[in-house]
């Protein structure tokens, strides 16, 4: 087994990426409204079987600096060899994370057996402060419940925990209801997702770029008195916000204790999709990200590392000098450079002009637009 991952740093864009997303398959037995992959209850007659998911974990171990690999879906547990991948990757020397959906599969032995074949952190995701928000996004009642339990079983079994919640208008009023719920629960990292108008989240509505700013001034809020370390997915115009405020997007948490210090796995500034970021699908087709899909290869016909540093799609979007419209000027390109998946899904573009942002440096002020809201 390899000895620890050195630490990543924006000098390993070009050549590794720093998250490997890995789709092991798009069965799961919700029907979230805004889900990326438009997951079905049954798996995909060409999914990866276990010998090619082995092969493509060992690929991944062959870059210089292994990537984190995530384990994701549709619901990971609906594979039968699921825990023999994990303990697979976990020998080859790649640390491990895992998005299990919150199902009667979810069980406390069933998050055993993940961290006992090598899972070093679970991804579980929260749409909601109450079961009827919650319950409304992921299709099935009793999930919230089930997302509580699992967060539980986490504790119980020591197994540090990221939570993802996707920002749409439904949970937009939410923000700060939710940050109070997960502060009791022992998490190291909230992950704020906004929404990308892809697969079943086409028909879901995200909020107007006015509303981001709304959203991240409660973020920056939150991250200054919550145990946990808050980042954005699909948002990087947030380390905008906040260094515009004199902050840190890669600060610790501001109240967490000393045994949680140094667990919430900051990625340094610039990382987008297919620049630190690539994805891999449950039949091997290669993305930048998953939220992007524009397939640049197929494993194993391809090699993963080699599509990530030399395919043109790749080599494009980790460029700041290539992006188009007030991207390409932003004084923050470089370490923000914009959602390249939601330029994609609204323009057809991945290297057009972040569409929900409303910052433009060459414009009057800041460029952000003072709005009020109430609650």
């Amino acid at each position: 087994m390899r000895s620890a991952t050195p630490r990543y740093s924006a000098s390993d864009f070009d050549v590794q990426p720093l998250m490997l997303y890995y789709e092991v398959t798009q069965a799961c037995d919700l029907v979230c409204r805004h889900c990326r992959a438009s997951a079905q209850e049954h798996a995909h007659p060409g999914e990866l079987g276990t010998e090619l998911s082995k092969a493509l974990i060992e690929q991944a171990a062959g870059f210089d600096r292994p990537p984190v690999l995530v384990l994701t879906g549709g619901d990971p547990l609906k594979r039968a060899d699921l825990f023999d991948l994990i303990r697979h990757a976990s020998d080859a020397g790649l640390q491990v994370a895992l998005t299990p959906s919150a199902t009667p599969l979810a069980t406390a032995d069933a998050l055993h057996r993940a961290k006992e074949a090598g899972v070093s952190r679970l991804g579980i995701s929260l749409d909601g402060a109450d079961a009827e928000t919650h319950d409304s996004f992921r299709g099935w009642q009793g999930s919230f419940d089930r997302t509580l339990q699992m967060l539980d079983h986490a504790r119980q079994h020591d197994l540090p925990v990221q939570i993802n919640t996707t920002i749409t208008r439904r949970n937009l009023d939410q923000i700060d209801d939710i940050a109070e719920l997960l502060s009791a629960e022992g998490i190291a990292m909230w992950s704020v997702f906004f929404l990308i108008p892809v697969g079943r989240g086409i028909d879901e509505q995200r909020i107007s770029p006015e509303e981001y700013e709304i959203a991240f001034e409660r973020l920056w809020q939150q991250s200054q008195r919550r145990p946990f370390g808050i980042k954005t997915t699909e948002a990087p115009h947030y380390r905008r916000f906040v260094l515009r405020r004199n902050g840190d997007p890669l600060a610790e948490p501001a109240g967490a204790t000393h045994a949680a210090r140094g667990r919430t796995h900051r990625a340094p500034l610039g990382v987008r999709d297919g620049r630190g970021v690539m994805f891999v699908s449950h039949t091997g087709e290669i993305y930048p990200a998953g939220f992007l899909p524009l397939k640049c290869g197929r494993f194993p016909q391809d090699s993963i590392v080699d599509i990530y540093q030399h395919h043109p799609t790749f080599v494009a979007l980790r460029d700041a000098a290539q992006l188009k419209g007030k991207c390409g000027t932003c004084d923050y390109n470089d370490i923000c450079g914009g959602s390249r998946s939601r330029a994609f899904a609204v323009t057809g573009d991945p290297l057009a002009a972040e569409p929900d942002c409303v910052y433009d440096s060459c414009g009057t002020g800041d460029g952000v637009i003072q709005v009020t809201t109430t609650r």
